[in-house]
C-alpha cells in the first residue's frame, strides 16, 4: 500500500524537483499528485481519494473542500513557521528525507496505526505500558522493558506520559531540562520541538533514554490530546529510536484510546488478584464495544504481563481473548532499581513486538 499524496505549490520549477526527488526515494512508498491550480487539485482530492495533501501558503484553502480523511499541511519558506492558522506547516527547503518524514507524521496522526501504516516497514516500536488497577508495577515493567532492550544495543526511549510519572526515581542522568520545557516548546508551537526533544533528553547508564519528570505535575495535564499524538510522532520521526517505551495512564477517554492506537502493542500489567482481574475484564470489554465501529482497533495489540503473581493467591483471567505475555513473582526486599534490574533478564518481553 503507496500513500496518496497531492502536492499543490504555485512554483512550478520546485514541485517537479520536489515530485523528482520524491519518485527517485520513495517511489514504493508514495503515489504523487502534483498541481499548481486549485481547483483542478480540489477536484482530484476528492475523486483519488488521497490521503494527505500539501499546499502553498499562497493559497486561499477552503478546508470544507477537503475530506476528512485527508491529512493537510501548509507548504512555506521558513523552517520557524511550525504551524498556519492551527494547521501544520511544513519548510519547504529541507531534505526531501525531512519532509517525507513530516508527511509520515501527518498521515499517522490522522489514520493511526492502521494496517497501511505498518505496510511501510517502519522500524521504530511503539510499546504502551499501562494498569488498570493500581499498584500492580506498570511504571516498573515498562522501565525494565526499556532496559531490556537497550542491554541488547537497541536504542530505546522510555516516554512517561503519567500524570504523576516518576521518570527521575528509575533512570538518572545529568542535565537540567525536563518535561516541562517539552511541553512549553509543544504549547509555543514556535519552537523547534525536534531540536528541543534533542535537548531535554538525558540517558541513563543503563542506555535507556528518557525525559526528566515535570517538577509540577498540573503541567502533565496542560497537555491535549493534539500535542501528546504530535509528541510520539515527532519523537518517532526523529529517526533516534529502535524502541519508544510509553508509560500512560489506563483510561477509556478519547485521548487515551487515541494514543493506544499510535501503539504496535499496549501492555497491560495485572498482579493476578480478584480486583485486579476483574477490572482488566471490564476494561477489556469496554474497548471492544469501542472497536465495533473503529477503523484501528486497539483490542488486537493488547497483552496482558502478570506482575506480583503469587501460585497461592493469584489467578490467570480466563474469558476474554486476551494475549498472555507471561508473569513474575513480588520480589521481597528489594530497592525499585534492584526489581528493574532483575526484570530486565527476562526473555519474555521478546513476545511482545
Amino acid at each position: 500500500m503507496r500513500i496518496k499524496l497531492a502536492i499543490l505549490e504555485k512554483d512550478d520549477n520546485y514541485l517537479r524537483r520536489l515530485v523528482t526527488a520524491f519518485n527517485t526515494k520513495y517511489a514504493d512508498k508514495f503515489e504523487i499528485y502534483s498541481f499548481t491550480n486549485y481547483q483542478i487539485a480540489i477536484a482530484s482530492i476528492k475523486e483519488s481519494k488521497i490521503d494527505v495533501l500539501l499546499t502553498n501558503d499562497v493559497f486561499d484553502v477552503d478546508f470544507n473542500d477537503i475530506p476528512e480523511r485527508c491529512a493537510f499541511a501548509y507548504l512555506v519558506d521558513s523552517v520557524d513557521i511550525q504551524s498556519i492558522d492551527e494547521k501544520r506547516a511544513i519548510s519547504k527547503f529541507q531534505k526531501a528525507e525531512l519532509i517525507y518524514k513530516q508527511i509520515l507524521s501527518l498521515y499517522s496522526e490522522n489514520a493511526g496505526a492502521i494496517t497501511g501504516l505498518k505496510m511501510l516497514e517502519d522500524d521504530c516500536k511503539l510499546v504502551a505500558f499501562s494498569s488498570v488497577s493500581g499498584g500492580t508495577g506498570s511504571s516498573v515493567m515498562a522501565a525494565a522493558y526499556a532496559k531490556y532492550y537497550a542491554s541488547k544495543g537497541k536504542r530505546t526511549l522510555y516516554l512517561n506520559l503519567e500524570k504523576f510519572g516518576s521518570s527521575d526515581l528509575l533512570f538518572s542522568a545529568e542535565g537540567q531540562f525536563n518535561m516541562s520545557d517539552i511541553i512549553y516548546a509543544l504549547k509555543s508551537k514556535k519552537a523547534n520541538l525536534t531540536l528541543k526533544l534533542e535537548s531535554c533528553v538525558k540517558k541513563d547508564a543503563s542506555g535507556v533514554c528518557f525525559y526528566s519528570q515535570s517538577p509540577m505535575a498540573l503541567d502533565m495535564l496542560e497537555l491535549s490530546e493534539e500535542e501528546i499524538l504530535r509528541l510520539i510522532s515527532e519523537i518517532k520521526l526523529t529517526g533516534s529510536y529502535d524502541y519508544i517505551v510509553v508509560d500512560t495512564d489506563f483510561d477509556i477517554d478519547k485521548k487515551t484510546l487515541d494514543v493506544f492506537r499510535q501503539m504496535h502493542s499496549v501492555v497491560i500489567v495485572g498482579d493476578g488478584s480478584e480486583l485486579s482481574n476483574s477490572k482488566i475484564i471490564r476494561a477489556y470489554n469496554a474497548i471492544s464495544v469501542i472497536d465495533t465501529d473503529a477503523d484501528s482497533p486497539i483490542t488486537n495489540r493488547m497483552c496482558l504481563i502478570y506482575n506480583k503473581f503469587s501460585n497461592k493467591t493469584s489467578l490467570s483471567i480466563e474469558g476474554i481473548d486476551l494475549k498472555r505475555i507471561g508473569g513474575v513473582p513480588r520480589f521481597e526486599h528489594a530497592t525499585t532499581k534492584q526489581v528493574i534490574d532483575q526484570l530486565a533478564t527476562n526473555t519474555m518481553f521478546d513476545k511482545i513486538v
